[in-house]
């Protein structure tokens, strides 16, 4: 998850997958993806290697803030490590075509607004499960990532 500043806002960078993904096509997502073990020794080297590959994130302008609790996709069943990620400005950020149609920087504000955030109980093998969508101005954030940022925006929005 990463997060700068710009204009006394803090502002989150989320993808848009291409449709041409195998899954989770077309979904608003962090930057990241698997472990290859033969490359990452840990979840946190996968998480940067993903970002620097999906949208041109270095490296060395990530300092890592926290790793939050993972959770389980429904769908697809993958274990989600998230990492809080703080930049230091707006990063100039590249996209691999192959694997992000559109990078969005998301001020938070926009993410606590009362309109933005809903909540919806569906029977997915799971009675009762909770399901998360933010709205924002032309995309829907739902699924992991938003239970991710709802986790997160709970836990700044106690911490005040």
């Amino acid at each position: 998850m990463p997060l700068f500043e710009e204009d006394g806002e803090a502002r989150v960078i989320l993808t848009k997958r291409p449709e041409h993904m195998p899954s989770h096509r077309g979904e608003i997502a962090f930057p990241g993806g698997k472990v290859q073990p033969d490359v990452d020794a840990t979840v946190l080297d996968a998480a940067l290697r993903e970002a620097a590959e999906e949208i041109g994130l270095p490296r060395s302008a990530v300092e890592i803030a926290a790793e939050l609790d993972g959770i389980s996709t429904i769908a697809s069943r993958f274990t989600i490590t998230p990492f809080v990620g703080l930049l230091e400005t707006r990063p100039e950020l590249v996209p691999d075509p192959r694997e992000v149609a559109k990078v969005l920087d998301v001020p938070l504000s926009d993410l606590l607004d009362d309109g933005a955030y809903r909540e919806e109980r569906w029977d997915l093998g799971i009675p009762d499960r909770a399901v998360y969508f933010f709205e924002l101005a032309d995309e829907t954030v739902w699924g992991a990532t938003a239970r991710i940022l709802a986790g997160f925006l709970e836990h700044l929005v106690e911490g005040r």
